[in-house]
């Protein structure tokens, strides 16, 4: 009987150290999960512009199967590969996480100057040009894949540095957490945004109480809205998270002054609104973070345009040249 009350006893020791764990994943992966806002917000305002041209029939489809490449692509490829990094090259995260920041910075800038300055884009134009279906709902959602790839890169990059570091296995649960719980609510959010209209326009044609029939009405008008907010949101997020991780990362290579220039101003304009210190102090840092995100994205669109891009495009065309002389 004294054994049997032992092994029970280690039972429950076991189940409270796995309870521990399972609570230090989630709390960590909550914490990780709200320093990549930016990238997450961006990534649900970016994926809706894929399904534009479909029927409504392949909406929901089109959504599972790009939600299907982002879960491979952080589970198969990016958590192997953060936790190598975490491993080998634990100083490599920081210019990474800056690099990171730099895209997110030149994505926001981009998107303001094009608001600013719009003008035709040849490669926009070609998509518009619909042709097969089939044929584009291929392009579409290979091209979607590619585009969440960089922005999930992000997500884990931002979520593997605010992770301790002192157990491999946490960190890797951590990591897998996150990518899951992130990849649901963005592609959740984004199944919910591109069938409200129609969920709104069966409320408005169908409902049986004159409310009903008024909000599905009110949604429908309100989705255009909505989208352009939304993907307001995102720019500003992207600047604001870019911008704070490039000097956060300044300040892990020893370049503190900006980082406390910034944080001097934040904490005078909390300190000049008592009432509300905390709050101006953070929205102070925000809008200043930004700032500096959307200066830093405007000058790396003509370095990405006119240098890197143009670079990259002669890098994929040798091989296929290659190619074509055999």
């Amino acid at each position: 009987m004294s054994g049997l009350l032992a092994l029970l006893d280690d039972v429950a020791a076991i189940a409270k150290v796995a309870a521990a764990s399972v609570d230090d994943v989630i709390g960590q992966a909550a914490k990780a999960g709200a320093k990549a806002a930016g990238a997450v917000i961006d990534d649900a305002a970016v994926t809706p512009k894929y399904l534009h041209g479909f029927e409504a029939s392949r909406e929901l489809p089109i959504v599972w199967r790009i939600a299907k490449g982002s879960i491979r692509n952080k589970l198969l490829i990016l958590l192997p590969a953060g936790m190598l990094l975490s491993i080998f090259a634990p100083w490599a995260i920081n210019p990474l996480l800056m690099l990171g920041g730099a895209y997110l910075c030149f994505e926001g800038a981009e998107k303001v100057f094009h608001t600013l300055f719009p003008h035709g884009d040849k490669h926009v134009e070609a998509d518009l040009d619909v042709g097969s279906p089939v044929h584009l709902e291929e392009k579409r959602v290979a091209g979607a894949i590619k585009t969440d790839f960089i922005l999930s890169a992000e997500i884990m990059t931002i979520a593997l540095a605010a992770i301790p570091g002192d157990n491999l296995w946490l960190q890797a649960a951590t990591l897998a957490v996150v990518a899951i719980g992130i990849t649901v609510a963005v592609y959740g959010g984004v199944a919910l945004i591109v069938k409200a209209d129609d969920m709104g326009l069966l409320m408005a044609q169908s409902g049986r109480l004159s409310v009903t029939r008024s909000a599905g009405r009110g949604i429908v008008r309100g989705m255009p809205r909505f989208l352009v907010i939304l993907s307001t949101v995102g720019t500003a997020a992207m600047l604001w998270v870019g911008g704070s991780i490039v000097i956060h990362g300044m300040e892990g290579l020893g370049l503190t002054w900006f980082g406390q220039w910034i944080h001097d101003w934040a904490a005078a304009a909390g300190h000049a609104v008592s009432a509300a210190e905390g709050t101006v102090q953070w929205i102070v840092k925000a809008t200043l973070d930004g700032i500096f995100g959307l200066g830093l994205g405007l000058l790396l669109i003509p370095f990405v345009t006119r240098i890197l891009a143009p670079l990259m495009n002669t890098i994929r065309k040798q091989p296929d040249e290659a190619a074509e002389s055999r």
